[in-house]
Parts: C-alpha cells; structure tokens; sequence
C-alpha cells in the first residue's frame, strides 16, 4: 500500500509541475509577444518548473489532497502582466483575453502532444503486450506509460478547470474579453464572490468537470487507437 501510494504521488504531482510550468510559460510567452515583458523580466519566461513552482500552491496543497482524499487541486506562481504595456494595436481586454486563454490552450496542446507520443509507444510494442505489461504493473516501460497518461489527462483538467469563468482562473478573462464593456462592471463584481463559488466547485463540481475531461481523452484516445484511461488507472 505504501508503495503504491508512493508512486501515485509521482505520477500525478510530477505531471502537474510540467503541466503547470508550460501553463505559465505560455502566459508569459503570449504577454511578450504582445508587448508587455514584465514576466520576461522576472525570470517567467521559462519552461524551468523551479521558476513557477509554489511551495503551498504546487507542492503542499496537492500531496495533502492526494493522501488524504480531500479534493484535488494546485496552483502555480501566477504570471505578473502589465496590460498597459500590450501593443495598442488591439483593445487591453483584448490582450488580457489572448494572455488568459494561452495558459489553458497550451495545457490542451501538451496533452494532444503526450498522447500521440503514448500512441507511438502502444502500436510500436503492440496493444496486446501493452496491456499485459500494464496488467503486471511493474517495469519502466509501465511507468513510463503511466506517467505520459497522467501527464495527458492532468493536461487536459487543466484545460477544462481554468477556462472555468471565475476570477481567479483563466476563464475570467477570456469571458471578459468578449462580454461588451457595459457588462465588465456586473462581471467584477460577481468575482468579488470568486472564493465561494472557487470552494462551491472543488466540493461538488469535480464530477462535472469530470465528464468533459474524459470526453477529450476519449477524443484523443480515438486518435492514437489506445485507451488513455488505460495508461493511467489500474487494468
């Protein structure tokens, strides 16, 4: 029991420092190449997991959730950005929209990458011994296996959780982007109410977060011809 709980730390916590670490890369990244260099200035431009890593975000929070079973979740550093900087060939909300959607767009992208990359491993050791490999649960090629699953469906939580429209996650902004400057001021403030409807959703909303998470791996499960689901939970 302690080594299975052992490397379930690892498979899930080492894929969410990766996941989160280009989350921010690509904000920062995005941020920049709209004229603002804050983050750049301040050593975030970077796919470094150390230069985004939260010691209670990214560390503390998640292992507590994960060997205790309380409700899954972790944050990074969060990116600073200057939107005064943004290039004034576009609106502000405008770049502040493009610079929230990057974070989540990347965490899908990273997860498509991954399992394609799982694909190739199932189809060049053929789907049958994959499973059977998978079946005995020991090995590096098991863990490997596990860890790209994880990686692709922590990826792809990331994506759902953070287009979520409640300050402070992504999907605020990019709400904000598109809603007509007469709405922004009601907008901000419902998000003065963002923690109880942030702690509402960790309590009871995981399993509809849920059900368009494993939509997507599915999805990408067809893509690659090998069950994702299968990588990351026990056969």
């Amino acid at each position: 029991m302690q080594s299975f709980d052992i490397m379930r730390l690892v498979y899930v916590l080492i894929p969410m420092i990766l996941a989160l670490s280009v989350h921010e890369f690509f904000h920062a990244w995005t941020a920049l190449k709209l004229g603002d260099d804050t983050a750049a200035r301040r050593g975030r431009l970077t796919l470094n997991p150390l230069a985004h890593i939260d010691p209670i975000g990214t560390l503390l929070i998640p292992i507590v959730g994960l060997t205790s079973g309380a409700p899954f979740f972790g944050w990074a550093k969060p990116v600073p950005i200057t939107p005064v900087h943004f290039t004034r060939r576009m609106r502000m909300k405008t770049g502040i929209m493009l610079t929230s959607a990057a974070g989540p767009l990347s965490n899908l992208v990273f997860a498509l990458l991954m399992s394609i990359v799982l694909g190739i491993i199932a189809h060049s050791i053929g789907k049958e011994e994959l499973f059977i490999l998978l079946q005995a649960n020991q090995g590096v090629t098991v863990a490997l296996v596990r860890l790209i699953g994880w990686t692709a469906l922590i990826n792809v939580g990331l994506f759902i959780f953070n287009l979520l429209p409640i300050p402070p996650l992504d999907g605020a902004g990019v709400l904000a982007g598109f809603l007509p400057d007469r709405y922004i001021e009601m907008f901000e403030k419902i998000g003065r109410y963002s923690f109880i409807l942030f702690i509402g959703i960790l309590l009871v909303g995981g399993r509809f977060i849920g059900y368009p998470v494993m939509g997507i791996i599915n999805g990408f499960s067809a893509l690659i011809g090998f069950p994702i689901w299968v990588a990351v939970f026990e056969v």
